[in-house]
């Protein structure tokens, strides 16, 4: 996939995220780039796996009051990394909304095993049908 198609894919996840959630990022940018370097992974001690996202920044919880003149929080979204993992299209678009959401997490203050939890909860109830109204 080109980079232009990718980027649309991560403005559309962008996009998904509920109004108050997109209204309270401030001072962030997302990047893509193809693969996290070797030196990246030792660092966050992934010996195993892949790794489709990284939050850089100083979650909000962690915020003081004289927090500011901080250059941007950054969320990179690792596209070669994403696109070997998946199997179609959909499921390329599937798991960027779910790094976006993830990394986007990280900058509200959620620690992995939060996310997890969330996104386990998530996978659990999405074959449940809703009650209707």
């Amino acid at each position: 996939m080109d980079r232009l198609s990718f980027e649309k894919i991560v403005a559309r996840a962008l996009q998904r995220l509920p109004g108050k959630f997109r209204k309270k990022l401030q001072n962030i940018v997302i990047e893509i780039e193809d693969v996290p370097p070797q030196n990246l992974l030792d660092d966050v001690g992934i010996t195993s796996g892949t790794l489709f996202g990284l939050y850089q920044g100083v979650p909000l919880t962690e915020r003081e009051w004289n927090f500011g003149n901080a250059l941007p929080d950054r969320i990179v979204i690792y596209q070669k990394s994403i696109e070997r993992a998946a199997v179609s299209p959909g499921e390329i678009e599937e798991i960027v909304l779910d790094t976006v959401v993830h990394e986007i997490g990280h900058y509200f203050g959620f620690d992995d095993a939060a996310l997890y939890s969330i996104e386990e909860e998530k996978s659990r109830n999405k074959g449940k049908k809703r009650p209707a109204k």
